[in-house]
């Protein structure tokens, strides 16, 4: 498949995956939960729709979803979650809960882009 099938397909399941985090996020926070447990959750729930999505759609590999590809996610899913998290609350802290809504959407934008690269060439391999 190529390059920009990939990323097309990439960033229609991400825009899927990315909607899910971003409402829970905001629904969990504005019912009270701390911003950062609240992205974590939302967080968790854009990554079971998208694990499934991105290795199924996305980048279809000759083999069925396994082990090998659910570990690798769970590093890099890790890896990004505390970048995001940990942007996220700072902005929230700083400037206040709704711009830390605001500010969600460009900073998963950005992860989004090293998600793609870490996925295309380590995941889903």
């Amino acid at each position: 498949m190529t390059l920009t099938r990939q990323g097309a397909l990439f960033l229609l399941m991400g825009g899927l995956q990315w909607v899910l985090d971003w409402l829970l996020t905001v629904a969990l926070s504005h019912a009270g939960a701390p911003l950062e447990v609240a992205n974590i959750c939302g967080r968790i729930g854009g990554a079971l729709l998208g694990f499934w999505l991105n290795g199924t759609v996305t980048f279809p590999a000759a083999r069925r979803l396994g082990r090998t590809q659910l570990q690798r996610f769970a590093i890099a899913w890790t890896v990004l979650t505390v970048v995001s998290t940990v942007a996220v609350g700072q902005v929230g802290h700083s400037a206040g809960l709704e711009a830390a809504w605001l500010a969600k959407a460009v900073i998963e934008a950005a992860l989004a882009v090293v998600s793609f690269f870490v996925s295309r060439h380590w995941i889903y391999r």
